[in-house]
């Protein structure tokens, strides 16, 4: 293999969030959602260069930046950006709250599809707004075991995705979307903005073009603004396309884009807010610089152009061990766990695993996981769910194996 994702890089003790959150020694962290493979090596190139300049002041965004973003979303995705469409700031998290701001007032609602990453919870409640909540929906047929139905089986379209019609799929042990909750939610005078998250975190789906397509009309009929968090947009696995929100309705839709989760470069905080309405891009601006989100890392810019111009063929690499990752769980547990269900992964690095079996919460389990099996993985409550845990698999092989013994041993002894 070109690409070594089977070396241990040894992360504790270097102030790193996921690995010194818990001081304790011998927690294996499968939680937060960075990897613990290095990042590309252009990236590691072109950060030392940049290093070797020695002055780290106040940077202005080139060009070249511009160009690497819209040349990327192109070739890779067939979606064509205009240059004056992308406003950066340092992350997608930020981005999220700097557009609930630019476009609500306090006591506004904002749509949510739960279970959801937690932080669009915190984006919508510290800008004074309501979430209003759409249940994904989700079903579990009693025959299906821990497999991989949801991706190889399924027959494929030329998106390579599977046609649903209204959200209704061949694997019932997927989530879909309940269109016509989403209609009546869209449908409240208060709602101004939907929060899409695309591919989602942590169901793990890649959204069909027919699903945004429904997404689309209802939220234009009812005019409310669709928000599109596309940060795990390059980590898609066998046959499942990512469909950026803007081939489908740009004028209706606000994206937020970010190489930091498919390329492990969180820290460098570099993020796009792709807009593609004159008017919404000044009050985005505005909203950026009250937030106070303008000024971005000289060394964000240097990562994003070197990811987008000489990383895909890494990016491609790590799918492929992601994804034989998510395939080694998929057997452990189908033979050492069979009453949980692994619901199938069409996108991110996050698993996301049934585990009301057990008998316990979803929080009780993650505590006991921790404390006792020294294991860290996140509860489903933080995402507005219950009976579920979060997976984190982007690490090397033998580590997640070692993670998931410790699961399978601290569940045994529970029951």
């Amino acid at each position: 293999m070109k690409y070594d994702f089977d070396k241990i890089v040894h992360r504790r003790g270097s102030g790193c969030y996921k690995w010194d959150e818990e001081a304790e020694e011998g927690i294996i962290p499968m939680w937060v959602a960075d990897m613990d493979f290095p990042t590309a090596p252009a990236i590691i190139e072109a950060l030392r260069r940049r290093v070797e300049h020695g002055v780290f002041g106040y940077s202005l965004v080139p060009d070249s930046y511009y160009e690497a973003v819209v040349s990327w979303f192109s070739r890779r995705h067939q979606w064509h950006i205009e240059r004056e469409w992308i406003q950066y700031t340092t992350g997608v998290v930020p981005a999220l709250s700097v557009i609930v701001k630019a476009f609500t007032e306090p006591g506004d609602k904002v749509i949510l599809q739960t279970p959801v990453y937690n932080c669009f919870f915190s984006s919508v409640r510290n800008n004074g707004c309501e979430v209003l909540g759409s249940m994904l929906r989700h079903s579990r047929n009693p025959q299906e075991g821990n497999a991989r139905e949801g991706n190889a089986q399924e027959g494929n379209t030329q998106e390579g995705n599977t046609r649903e019609g209204d959200g209704e799929t061949a694997s019932l042990s997927r989530y879909t979307m309940d269109f016509a909750d989403l209609e009546a939610k869209a449908h409240d005078p208060r709602a101004k903005l939907l929060i899409l998250c695309n591919p989602h975190n942590p169901v793990g789906r890649v959204w069909t073009r027919e699903e945004l397509e429904r997404v689309a009309e209802i939220c234009r009929k009812n005019n409310v603004i669709v928000v599109s968090d596309e940060i795990h947009n390059e980590l898609c696995y066998r046959g499942r396309r990512y469909v950026p929100f803007g081939t489908v309705d740009m004028e209706n839709a606000i994206v937020c884009t970010s190489p930091s989760k498919s390329f492990n470069t969180a820290g460098l905080q570099i993020a796009n807010i792709i807009c593609a309405r004159p008017e919404w891009r000044e009050k985005i601006n505005r909203a950026i610089n009250i937030n106070e989100v303008c000024d971005v890392n000289p060394f964000g810019i240097v990562a994003l152009q070197a990811a987008y111009n000489e990383s895909e063929e890494w990016l491609d690499a790590l799918c492929e061990y992601i994804y034989q990752n998510y395939e080694a769980l998929c057997d452990y547990f189908a033979k050492e766990l069979p009453q949980l269900t692994v619901m199938p992964l069409e996108g991110t690095y996050l698993v996301w695993v049934d585990v009301r079996p057990t008998g316990l919460s979803s929080d009780a389990l993650a505590d006991r996981l921790l404390r006792i099996g020294k294991v860290q993985v996140n509860s489903s409550t933080m995402y507005g769910g219950e009976g579920f845990i979060r997976i984190n698999i982007a690490c090397p092989r033998s580590q997640m194996m070692e993670g998931l013994r410790r699961i399978k041993e601290t569940i045994v002894a529970c029951e």
